[in-house]
């Protein structure tokens, strides 16, 4: 038959029947850094959701004409007529001629700047947005319709373009997720080996304690209280070295001045989600230390 500690024996002087060094062990930095990793990846995987969110919403309906023809007089001449019949067509929200000069813009950092006009053969750009997304069927109806305006011109889903970028975005915010999964388990088994440590190391106070009465969960309780403080200071620091690197990775990537990146930029629930990690991770470690503790006390007692 167990009897529990006395009652005039707070939790205060509970705690000290079984020292437990705060902040002066590895653990707290171990938790640390699985936590700036955590935010860092949890970042990443946010950030790859938001560019594939946006470039989808971006891209849904719209298609791309290119007029490929050497002669720029009947280059321009089938724009025009493509142009016209685009907007003519039911089901054609808007239809845009994209000026030689953004083209030029464009197409600089790989060709470099035009030396003169009309020396590197460039297609006409048509930009056109549907008002239903894009389907297999309209895209042909649209071919035949401009097959007698323009002969040369090519109609082309915007979202084609970008596929294999998609996949690519999708591959790295699943890997993103599985890295984050990766460092829960990694924590976990971190703190189930401190757990095992100071339970072997203090296992003679351990019986000291049964001895007197106290229970299996009052013991739990002082490894819980102990990991959650060495949790909590070790979040604290993980999640401010986590977000440093977050801004300033954000700061590199929004310099660039891309659509597709700067399109991934975090939101405000972005930001909260990566705040409560520390506190997702508080959670685990005391609830893996705790059923660490019962389990082994009853294995050993």
């Amino acid at each position: 038959m167990a009897f529990s500690l006395p009652r005039f024996v707070s939790r205060g002087a509970e705690a000290e029947l079984i020292p437990q060094g705060r902040l002066s062990g590895p653990m707290p930095w171990v938790i640390a850094i699985m936590v700036a990793l955590t935010v860092i990846a949890a970042a990443a995987g946010l950030a790859f959701s938001n560019t594939a969110r946006s470039a989808s919403d971006a891209l849904t309906g719209g298609i791309t004409v290119q007029i490929v023809n050497a002669n720029p007089v009947e280059r321009d001449r089938q724009a025009q007529a493509a142009l016209r019949s685009l907007r003519a067509t039911p089901g054609v929200v808007e239809a845009t001629l994209v000026s030689q000069a953004e083209i030029d813009r464009l197409i600089e950092p790989w060709l470099g700047a035009p030396t003169a006009e009309g020396a590197i053969p460039v297609p006409a750009l048509i930009d056109a947005r549907l008002r239903d997304p894009v389907s297999g069927e309209m895209l042909g109806q649209l071919r035949r319709t401009l097959r007698d305006v323009a002969p040369a011109a090519r109609v082309d889903a915007q979202s084609t373009w970008l596929k294999p970028v998609f996949s690519a975005i999708g591959t790295m915010r699943w890997l993103s997720i599985a890295l984050v999964g990766v460092l829960a388990f990694a924590l976990a088994a971190a703190v189930l080996l401190a757990v095992r440590t100071a339970l072997g190391t203090n296992r003679e106070t351990i019986e000291i304690v049964h001895l007197l009465g106290g229970t299996d969960r009052q013991i739990a309780r002082v490894f819980q209280r102990a990991i959650g403080f060495d949790a909590a200071g070790g979040g604290a620091i993980g999640l401010a070295l986590g977000l440093v690197v977050v801004l300033l990775l954000g700061k590199q990537f929004g310099g660039l001045g891309a659509g597709l990146v700067s399109s991934g930029a975090l939101g405000w629930l972005d930001w909260i989600l990566l705040a409560l990690i520390p506190v997702v991770g508080v959670g685990l470690a005391m609830f893996t230390a705790r059923q660490t503790v019962i389990r082994a006390l009853k294995k050993m007692l």
